[in-house]
């Protein structure tokens, strides 16, 4: 598996990629219409932009989950790196990300049920965009810190 380590590491960061952008642009711009725009016009464009990230982003998520698993596993040696600095650390951005799993399969319910509304729809996104920033934050640090 180590062979494949650069294609996994690109795979997970175009992944990371399209999740944050996708997550950034609903909070800072499609969050800003409100303001500008009447509700029946932003619940459409809500609507549309859901549509479309519905039909993408779960496998986006699986596909970052599975190797963010590859790559803890080739990383840590399994679990051997935990307790270290640098697998401390690890462990921290793997709870950040398991809290944006979850956070994730919850809005995915919801919509599914009909019980994501105008708030909630903002909370999530806002926390997972916080989570999310962890993440890289983490991701790029974790090996200096």
């Amino acid at each position: 598996m180590l062979a494949w380590y650069p294609w996994i590491v690109l795979l997970h960061l175009a992944c990371a990629i399209v999740f944050v952008g996708a997550v950034a642009f609903e909070v800072i711009v499609v969050e800003s219409l409100h303001k500008q725009f009447d509700i029946a016009t932003v619940q459409r464009i809500e609507q549309a932009v859901m549509a479309r990230v519905r039909r993408y982003m779960p496998i986006v998520v699986v596909l970052l989950f599975l190797s963010g698993f590859m790559l803890f596993d080739i990383r840590c040696d399994g679990f051997a790196c935990v307790g270290s600095r640098f697998g401390n650390w690890l462990l921290l951005k793997v709870l950040l990300a398991f809290g944006v799993l979850g956070v994730f399969v919850n809005a995915m319910w919801a919509m599914r049920h009909g019980k994501m509304d105008v708030c909630r729809f903002k909370h999530t996104h806002r926390i997972v965009l916080a989570l999310m920033v962890g993440i890289v934050f983490l991701a790029k640090t974790m090996f200096y810190l």
